[in-house]
């Protein structure tokens, strides 16, 4: 049986949520770094992107990651180091910024598919969909690296998959925080609901 995304939701509601994960995620980008093995720098940016997609679905995490993104263009300084304006975009890390809310919305896709009646299917799912964000976001980096700080594509995957395991534990981190918040509030994304069969759905002709 077909189904469709059903339109459901308070606008004044979503509007809030978009606001308040747009929020959520330039504190987590703003908090500092610090080093783990081999001095690769830990940061929080990232999981609050694809837990912002797992969380509100495709369109609101978008939109909530999108105007994150504004919110820094115009020059408040909600990115990592305080970064403001469009310099981050064009620097040899902006493939990373601007694969954001593509990263959500592909995480957001995913986690709309989850069963609702199945935890623990419901677990795997969510976690599928922020390791499909963070790959998402990898690759928009490697992208990045490769036409803005001129990196051949061999050097950007290289430098690239350094950042790719501490990204993992985020996603992890991610499904973990988003499957506890869809038990507390079962009805936060968006359901699906079945499509009318074609021969109910078409008009009878006499």
């Amino acid at each position: 049986m077909a189904v469709t995304p059903a339109r459901r939701g308070n606008p004044a509601t979503d509007i809030a949520l978009i606001a308040a994960f747009a929020a959520l995620i330039a504190a987590c980008a703003l908090l500092p770094a610090f080093p783990i093995a081999a001095g690769v720098p830990f940061t929080l940016q990232t999981f609050a992107v694809v837990l912002t997609g797992a969380v509100l679905g495709a369109k609101r995490g978008f939109l909530a990651v999108l105007l994150y993104l504004a919110v820094g263009l115009i020059g408040i300084p909600v990115f990592a180091g305080a970064s403001a304006g469009p310099g981050p975009f064009v620097g040899a890390t902006g493939g990373y910024l601007i694969s954001f809310p593509f990263a959500a919305a592909t995480a957001g896709f995913i986690a709309s598919r989850l069963p609702r009646k199945n935890i623990a299917a419901s677990a795997g799912v969510l976690l599928l969909a922020t390791l499909a964000g963070v790959i998402v976001n990898h690759l928009g980096g490697i992208i990045g690296l490769w036409l803005l700080a001129g990196m051949s594509l061999y050097e950007a995957t290289f430098v690239d998959v350094v950042f790719l395991p501490m990204d993992a534990v985020k996603a992890l981190l991610a499904a973990v925080v988003a499957t506890a918040v869809h038990r507390a509030f079962p009805n936060l994304l968006p359901r699906r609901r079945a499509a009318k069969p074609a021969a109910e759905a078409a008009p009878e002709h006499a």
